[in-house]
């Protein structure tokens, strides 16, 4: 490979993943504005009345997105370092899934309208502004929901057995006759009524089905309360943790007790809390 073709891609490499040129940041400016314009094609063009008028604006806007997001996807294939590493990557499969749904609705009418993914890819708005350290944030909620997940799933597999005995117990209680004509349609009322969405298509009609509606109302708002307690628990327990987590200034160990006054492993003396911090 010749030294002009290493340095063009090389400079493309810098402005397609670097924002710390002008160069860079206009590429990312630029790409954010068109994938809006993108998206509010598509939203305008599942409006009948537009969709009459400019149907055929809009369609030919669309193919022009997409054949643009194809040839830039390609751009930073050739580019990266590591392709496969970023088609695998979050905005690589978003940057993929992108652009695949116009090329199905050759083969299935209205998969096109899946283009609003699109909009996932604004997230680079955070590294374009400067923002990304934001993201740690986030991080650490996705953190705290997998060390959450067992104690979550439990959770809700106990709420899948609540709500299969609500549903047949108002099977038994109310009947075909009110609406509730198996026990399947009954666990659908459980659902509706246990995460208070209450469309009211179904509702009892005794007493004592309302009764047990009653139960299943109030049980619904226990069951609400509890994912959120398990989650900001785990949250408050990591900041207290990270709140208390000292390094050894000599082997660099961290995971000491909250009263240690000496490395675990060195037996070197450990700061005081917040005293690294401050320093």
């Amino acid at each position: 490979m010749s030294s002009d073709s290493v340095s063009l891609r090389d400079r493309w490499r810098h402005i397609i993943f670097g924002t710390d040129t002008p160069a860079g940041q206009y590429f990312d400016q630029l790409l954010i504005v068109a994938i809006l314009a993108s998206v509010a094609a598509v939203m305008l063009d599942s409006v009948q009345s537009i969709h009459q008028q400019y149907g055929t604006w809009l369609y030919g806007a669309e193919w022009f997105f997409t054949l643009l997001f194809t040839f830039e996807y390609m751009i930073r294939l050739w580019v990266s370092d590591r392709p496969l590493r970023y088609a695998r990557s979050f905005f690589g499969v978003v940057d993929l899934l992108s652009i695949i749904p116009t090329y199905l609705s050759l083969f299935l009418p209205g998969a096109n309208y899946l283009l609003t993914i699109r909009a996932l890819r604004v997230l680079r708005v955070f590294r374009v502004l400067k923002l990304a350290h934001l993201m740690t944030e986030a991080n650490e909620l996705g953190a705290t929901l997998v060390r959450t997940r067992r104690k979550i799933g439990i959770f809700m597999f106990s709420v899948v057995i609540v709500i299969i005995i609500f549903g047949s117990l108002m099977y038994l209680v109310e009947g075909p006759a009110n609406g509730f004509t198996s026990i399947p349609r009954s666990i659908y009322w459980a659902i509706v009524t246990i995460t208070t969405v209450g469309y009211g298509d179904i509702s009892p009609q005794t007493s004592l089905g309302q009764a047990v509606a009653s139960m299943a109302m109030i049980t619904g708002y226990a069951i609400i309360a509890v994912p959120t307690g398990i989650v900001t628990a785990e949250m408050s327990k990591a900041s207290m943790a990270r709140r208390y987590e000292r390094e050894c200034p000599n082997c660099h160990r961290h995971d000491h007790d909250p009263d240690a006054r000496f490395c675990k492993q060195c037996g070197t003396g450990l700061p005081k809390p917040g005293q690294e911090d401050a320093g």
